[in-house]
């Protein structure tokens, strides 16, 4: 056979391949039902060892102008191919959209999935609900009141001198608009005492802020106050609250004492000490530890006798009622209940902590 012969032989072989070929790729696109399929249907036509490729191959052995018409016809068909693959994937990413759209929200048949871990209660939040409800279960009710408080009903109504130090700016925060984050929960005995007429008996637990920041104090921190007015109240009374209180606290036997203290809105005023309860042995007794600095007492609260200048202050007749007041860090409980060595560790959030209480 001649080479011309031999080159028209190739050319109608190549032109057969091509035809064939046609039919090939629309019915295996057609045929994919994956994108992924749909991909390798791609690569199996026009990828490095492709069939069309394959007959790209082939064109060698034909003559110069076989090769023009072939080659456009190739290349008209390698436009095909791509044409067709870019409409088919369009169609399945539409009809894969269309699918989400009308399935529903969630598969009721899925099995459920297990909870990364339980959540933990704060310990301070712990110690608040706990001092709450016992002092809920001894007739006292809330009273709330504000973050930002006036002057006059943080300081001046409670008998504050206006040099008092707590006044001065090295411990409390101002705003511009002389309103001070209150530094104290006192300020709540205040507004009660000034809408509500005695007797009353209230708590206000609630955040308080000063310009403190060491291992033991925070910027930031939590108080709760008790107060009870009503006529011939006395400190009888407040030892009374207070024994209960520990008992419920810390449990039965916990011994109290009061010692002598100065706080400028009660008279007399006194510091409450309760028997350590990480020393305590089986006999009740107290053998001191490094907690209670060996002396079998821990501090854990102020009170007193409310000053008659308070009640006048908030229009109460310091002739005929009288009235209790005591405050206590609810931090500083939860670090003496929990042995809690640093009052950050409180405020870091840090779920290995938590998760201890």
């Amino acid at each position: 056979m001649t080479s011309s012969g031999t080159a028209e032989a190739a050319k109608e072989e190549i032109e057969l391949a091509l035809s064939a070929f046609h039919s090939t790729f629309v019915e295996a696109f057609a045929a994919a039902p994956t994108e992924q399929v749909l991909r390798d249907e791609k690569a199996k036509l026009l990828g490095k060892n492709g069939s069309l490729t394959a007959i790209l191959k082939r064109m060698g052995a034909l003559s110069a102008d076989a090769r023009k018409s072939v080659g456009e016809r190739v290349n008209a068909l390698k436009t095909e191919v791509e044409a067709a693959f870019d409409a088919r994937l369009r169609e399945m990413v539409a009809e894969k959209r269309k699918a989400e759209l009308e399935a529903r929200p969630f598969d009721l048949t899925l099995p459920g999935r297990n909870p990364i871990g339980d959540g933990h209660i704060h310990p301070i939040s712990q110690v608040r609900a706990d001092v709450i409800e016992i002092f809920r279960g001894l007739g006292f009710a809330v009273f709330d009141g504000p973050d930002v408080e006036h002057e006059a009903n943080n300081f001046t109504k409670l008998g504050f001198p206006p040099d008092h130090p707590a006044t001065d700016m090295q411990d409390s925060f101002w705003t511009k608009s002389r309103h001070v984050l209150r530094t104290h929960t006192s300020n709540i005995q205040v507004r009660a005492m000034t809408t509500v007429k005695p007797p009353m008996a209230f708590i206000a637990p609630g955040t308080v802020y000063r310009r403190d920041d060491d291992a033991t104090h925070s910027p930031m921190f939590h108080q709760l106050e008790a107060f009870l007015i009503d006529e011939n109240v006395s400190l009888a009374h407040l030892r009374g609250i207070l024994s209960e209180f520990a008992e419920r606290m810390y449990g039965p036997g916990t011994p109290i004492r009061l010692r002598p203290s100065y706080f400028p809105f009660v008279e007399p005023g006194a510091e409450v000490d309760v028997g350590c309860v990480f020393c305590k042995q089986p006999d009740g007794k107290r053998k001191g530890c490094s907690v209670c600095k060996h002396t079998g007492w821990i501090e854990i609260l102020g009170c007193g006798m409310i000053h008659p200048v308070v009640f006048e202050h908030c229009g109460i007749d310091p002739e005929k009622y009288t009235g209790f007041a005591l405050g206590m860090g609810l931090d500083r409980v939860a670090m003496l209940r929990y042995d809690i060595p640093n009052i950050k560790l409180l405020f870091d959030n840090d779920p290995r902590f938590l998760a201890q209480f």
